[in-house]
């Protein structure tokens, strides 16, 4: 399996201090000059060819699904990231789905080879279910899809740009650079802003979106943290280990498509103190 290397040397990317430049938010009028290159991208029939000879030779990602009671979109979802335009695995953890999600998967994993699915007896929470499918990952590279409709895998494609190009060990996909629809909820934003905040406190980054969904690893990166939390503490624990271990953490804009909780929104009240927690127990401390 080849290695990501840097444009200058043909060694595997060494962690690095995370760089002022990488980890600060982009400018107002850069972020919006990458909004307009990414839609134009997306929508250029031509895109797919010049993404894929960017890419190294042997170049494999892997796509890791955790999904609870999702039986209405994780086909659509599935579909879409086996759209993407590269040699690709797809790690789908069902974690106890009661609502016919299984009989699903099932029927997706003979959509294509490269599609495995795992099934858990019982609900343990996200990170859980991304624990298990980061130690079943082969790809160069990590990212983690949600199995509802709010992220659209499309937007994977730019989000593997910087690592590939040896500028950065971790990517995240950020909600709140630029001009982009955002949550319609009030609550969810200043929500996140406060988590944001917090962890940018303990950890030293400046970071606008620390609860995002699209984080993509090196995947040499994810071998050197241990997952601790079983449910959404799983965004600030890998946030603050990441700091700590000093690996260079950037953001690139991504588009948002929100859900309401009649739609199937499972991050609560209870989600936020335990992020809380988790930032204070997981931050720098030095």
């Amino acid at each position: 399996m080849p290695h990501l290397t840097s444009p200058d040397k043909a060694q595997p990317i060494a962690p690095a201090k995370p760089s002022a430049e990488l980890d600060t938010p982009l400018r107002a009028e850069a972020t919006l000059d990458y909004l307009e290159e990414l839609t134009a991208m997306l929508e250029s029939p031509s895109s797919s060819p010049a993404l894929e000879s960017t890419l190294p030779p042997g170049f494999r990602l892997t796509v890791v699904i955790p999904v609870f009671n999702e039986v209405r979109t994780i086909e659509q979802v599935i579909q879409r990231v086996m759209a993407l335009p590269l040699e690709k695995e797809l790690i789908v953890v069902d974690d106890g789905s009661t609502d016919g999600t299984h009989k699903v998967l099932a029927r997706c994993e003979k959509l294509g080879e490269g599609i495995h699915v795992v099934v858990k007896p019982t609900n343990e929470g996200k990170g859980a279910a991304l624990r298990t499918a980061f130690r079943r990952a082969t790809g160069d590279v990590v990212v983690v899809q949600d199995a509802d409709l709010e992220y659209d895998p499309q937007d994977i494609l730019p989000l593997l740009q910087p690592i590939v190009a040896g500028e950065a060990d971790v990517v995240y996909g950020s909600r709140f650079l630029g001009e982009v629809p955002q949550d319609r909820s009030w609550l969810h934003r200043m929500g996140n802003r406060l988590l944001t905040l917090a962890s940018n406190a303990t950890t030293g980054l400046s970071l606008t979106d620390m609860e995002t969904c699209y984080k993509v690893f090196r995947r040499e990166v994810l071998q050197t943290v241990e997952i601790e939390q079983n449910r959404f503490g799983f965004e600030p624990e890998v946030t603050a280990k990441l700091a700590r271990r000093k690996y260079r953490i950037c953001e690139r804009p991504i588009r948002y498509s929100a859900r309401g909780y009649a739609e199937g929104k499972k991050i609560g009240w209870r989600d936020l103190f335990n992020a809380l927690y988790c930032i204070l127990r997981y931050g720098r401390r030095d």
